[in-house]
Formats: C-alpha cells, sequence, structure tokens
C-alpha cells in the first residue's frame, strides 16, 4: 500500500499508484470502446472495428459520493483551523465531477456534508435502495461522526472508496479500514488516487455485467462465473463454423488482409490467402458478438478448429483485443475475466500465454499465437509485429515484438465457488527478449520476462496468465481488494 516506484523501473509504463492517472491512455472511459455496438455494416475500407454488444457496453455506473465533518469551526482539533474546508470541499466537488464524467458514470453528489453518523447511516441506506454500485467517501475531518461514518460506509456491502486528504486521519484511523474486503482507503492529497479508485469502482460495475460468448460444444446455455458476476453464454462451435462457411472473401476482408500485410515487417510462409481466412474470422466473430449481445468472446478453438480447414481465429482473436473486445483462446473462463479486467482499468489489451521456465536465466517466457499489437494502449501506435504461421505450420499469426526493458504486470484469475473467492494470481517483471521460434518450438509469439519475486520459475503457478505493458502490481492488489477477490503476489 505504499504507493511506490520500483527502484529497478525502466521507465516504460511503471506507475505508482500516486501516478496512475497522470498520461493514463485514454483516461479513464471516454475510449470509444465504451460507447456500445456499432454496425458492421458501415461503408468504409475494409472492416470497421468490432465494439462490445453486451449489457456491459450500455451500462452507466451509478456512483454516489459524499464529504464527511463536524459542523462547526475546526478549531484546535485536526485538521485544525489552518485548513480550509470549503475550498478543499469546492476543489475535491469539481474533480469529483469531472472523473465521473470522464468514467461516463452517473454521480449522485450528496450536496451537503454527513454532518452526524444518523446522516451518514441514512445515507448510506438510501445508496443501497437506490442500488448505486459504489460509495465514494471524501472525509474533511478527523473528529466525532468522521470515521465512524467511514467504518459504516466500509462494512455497507457496497463497493466503496474512502478517500482521506492529508490532516483528515491518522494511521490510528485507518489501521481497522486498511484490509476490509470491500472498500480501499487512500490517504494522501494526491487525488489521482481517488480517481483510480473510482474508476475501480465503475470497472467492478462493468465487469459483473459482462457477457462472454464462449463458443463451445453443442449446446446452448447461460452461466455466471463464480464472484466476477460475468454472463457466460455458452453457443453451440457449429454456429461459428456455419457462419464462417457462408461468409465470402468480401472486399472489405480482403483491404483489411492488405492492410495487414502492409503494416507488417514481414510476411513468413502465411500466404494472403492465410491472413484473408484469419480475418473472415474477425468478421463472423462479430456477427456473433452483435447477434448474442456479447462484450468479450471465447471459443474451444482447437477442439472446434483443429482438425478442419476452417482457419484458428489467432489473428482474429489478436485484433479484437487491439479493439477492445476481451478475446480469449480456449474457451478459458478465467483468462476472459482477466481480459476484462485489464480492459476496464488500464485501458489497453492483455496477451494471454502458455507459461514457459528457462532455468538458464530465471525467466518465464509466454508464449502463444494470438497477441494483440496495441500493448500501450488502445490509442497508443501499435508494436511492430511479423506475420507467421504458427506452431501447427498453419493459417496465419501476429508476431508482435515486445520492447526489452518494458515493464510488464502478470494476473491470472482463478474462479472461486460458493464457498471460495476467485483468486488473482500478479506479478510484475521486466521483459528481457523475444524468442526466435523456430529454432526453438511451441507458439511463435514468445516473449521472455524476468519476473521481480523471486518464484522458482519451474513451479510458476497458473496457466492462460496474462501479460500486459505497464507496471500495476499495487493497482491489482487494490483491485482484488475492492471486489473481495484473494490477491497472491508471486
Amino acid at each position: 500500500m505504499s504507493g511506490r516506484c520500483p527502484g529497478h523501473c525502466s521507465g516504460h509504463d511503471c506507475v505508482s499508484r500516486r501516478g496512475f492517472l497522470k498520461g493514463s491512455t485514454a483516461v479513464l472511459a471516454g475510449s470509444s470502446f465504451l460507447a456500445g455496438c456499432s454496425s458492421l455494416s458501415q461503408s468504409r475500407v475494409g472492416l470497421p472495428p468490432i465494439r462490445q454488444c453486451g449489457p456491459a457496453s450500455r451500462y452507466q455506473p451509478v456512483l454516489w459520493a459524499a464529504f464527511v465533518r463536524r459542523k462547526g469551526e475546526y478549531g484546535m482539533r485536526w485538521p485544525g483551523a489552518v485548513y480550509d474546508g470549503q475550498a478543499a470541499r469546492a476543489l475535491y466537488t469539481a474533480r469529483i465531477a469531472e472523473t465521473a464524467a470522464q468514467l461516463g458514470a452517473q454521480l449522485q453528489l450528496r450536496p451537503e456534508p454527513l454532518y452526524s453518523l444518523a446522516e451518514g447511516e441514512a445515507w448510506i441506506a438510501q445508496a443501497r435502495e437506490a442500488k448505486a454500485d459504489g460509495l465514494f467517501l471524501v472525509t474533511l475531518d478527523r473528529q466525532e461522526h468522521a470515521w465512524p461514518t467511514a467504518r459504516k460506509v466500509a462494512e455497507s456491502k457496497i463497493l466503496s472508496i474512502v478517500f482521506s486528504p492529508l490532516g483528515s486521519s491518522f494511521t490510528t484511523n485507518t489501521i481497522d479500514l486498511a484490509a476490509t474486503p470491500g472498500c480501499v482507503v487512500y490517504s494522501t492529497d494526491d487525488f489521482t488516487q481517488a480517481a483510480y479508485g473510482m474508476k475501480m469502482l465503475c470497472a467492478a460495475a462493468k465487469l459483473r455485467r459482462t457477457c462472454c460468448v464462449v463458443i463451445k460444444g453443442n449446446k446452448r446455455y447461460d452461466t455466471t462465473l463464480a464472484d466476477t458476476g460475468m454472463t457466460l453464454r455458452h453457443i453451440p462451435a457449429s454456429s461459428f463454423i456455419e457462419e464462417y462457411n457462408a461468409t465470402p472473401d468480401s472486399e472489405e476482408i480482403l483491404a483489411m488482409a492488405d492492410e495487414y500485410m502492409h503494416r507488417a515487417r514481414r510476411r513468413v510462409n502465411a500466404t494472403r490467402q492465410d491472413v484473408i481466412n484469419g480475418l473472415k474470422s474477425y468478421y463472423v466473430a462479430g456477427k456473433i458478438l452483435e447477434r448474442e449481445g456479447g462484450d468479450a468472446i471465447t471459443m474451444d478453438c482447437l477442439g472446434a478448429l483443429g482438425k478442419i480447414p476452417v482457419s484458428l481465429p489467432c489473428i482474429a482473436w489478436s485484433r479484437m483485443n487491439d479493439d477492445g473486445i476481451p478475446a480469449a483462446c480456449e474457451a478459458d473462463y478465467g483468462a476472459a475475466a482477466s481480459l476484462a479486467i485489464t480492459h476496464y482499468l488500464f485501458d489497453r489489451p492483455g496477451f494471454q500465454q502458455d507459461p514457459v521456465a528457462d532455468t538458464a536465466d530465471d525467466t518465464i517466457i509466454g508464449a502463444h499465437c494470438s497477441c494483440p499489437t496495441r500493448l500501450h494502449g488502445y490509442n497508443k501506435p501499435p508494436e511492430p509485429f511479423d506475420i507467421k504461421h504458427h506452431h501447427g505450420n498453419r493459417d496465419a499469426v501476429p508476431v508482435t515484438i515486445w520492447r526489452p526493458g518494458q515493464r510488464v504486470t502478470n494476473i491470472d484469475l482463478l474462479p472461486g465457488d460458493a464457498q471460495t473467492p476467485s483468486t488473482v494470481l500478479i506479478s510484475a517483471g521486466t521483459v528481457v527478449d523475444n524468442m526466435k521460434v523456430p529454432p526453438s518450438g511451441g507458439c511463435v509469439v514468445s516473449v521472455k520476462v524476468k519476473f521481480d519475486g523471486g518464484q522458482e520459475v519451474l513451479s510458476f503457478p497458473g496457466f492462460h496468465q496474462i501479460f500486459f505493458y505497464g507496471d500495476y502490481q499495487e493497482q491489482m492488489e487494490d483491485f482484488c481488494q475492492l471486489c473481495g477477490f484473494q490477491a497472491q503476489v508471486v
């Protein structure tokens, strides 16, 4: 909870809690991917970007905010007569409103501060009745009912952020709330932490309303993914295959394929038709998301397509993640949730990968075939990439070149059950190299990372973890506390 910047930071996307929102990509949610589903029939060169089409894309999180303080003068008791509470209230009112607008959230800011514990209890009850997604409490006082009210907020069972500007708390006030599940306390004058807290509340609300289309098996049904709240909408794999086989090589698909080949540094073995076939899957996936009302997608790709000539959707999934659609391989529900968290919190795509130990230098190689290219963020320039066949010597794969020295975060949500909360494995490290495949075997995107934690690489936990640019270990720990997930730093 220190907000520190690791001393070995390379300078690339290394962000402490304190500096998180300064320079963050697509700040908070004005990005186009939050605008809902766009039509796939727009007239333009190539295919229009796929957008989320499910409940999360249309939902406006509802945040209730309030200040708490005594009604009289501060006097000798902290924060003291030196503190201009009226000016602080005006400043934070403006920043709360600005952040809520950037997040696309509905803000219910109480006109007057909470001047008593009874007023605080009534405010919480009203927020609960209104089904608020989150509470945001600003303490402008250390005395009387201020921290008892904060405790009521933390224990309300509504996800909550308590923002304590300096002078409004001692550690004796915060110690009992510091580890409360469902509540995160930020004690600082730096409002960027508070703004990230508001973003976490919105991300959690979006996650609970995310519908992930699961293309697998031969039955149609919906389930809920443990305590994430995500809906898993299963549809038969045959629906993808039938749609794919009925889709012609349209001018839009051909134009997108040519644009991909133009952007690539080079193309090895993979033919133009391989690229066309892969991007046809992008079009098909977009139609399915539109039809099924999906915000994310995953597919039993190897099981459904591995033995038939339909192209595996590696390049399609890469492009969808670049467009802000969490797209997970191999019908992995935890990976889909991890990609959604990365999307909602950090405005960038993640890379689902298979971890490989390299005992020569105690690194982990993340290997897979559907890596996105816009690793710095959806509105940032992409990293360079090649186009190659994947390890099955078929289909087209974008081989993204990860930047050596770049700080990265690794997360892996392991879904819980009715008795056990979900666990999120979290680690941070530095990109070392991009492995050449061949001569090595395995997936052609193989990025080598040296993690900070000193975990024995042969027993590095998790599978299909998500690598993404930036050092966000602390921010992920906070999100886990807010959502009641069990954070396990590796």
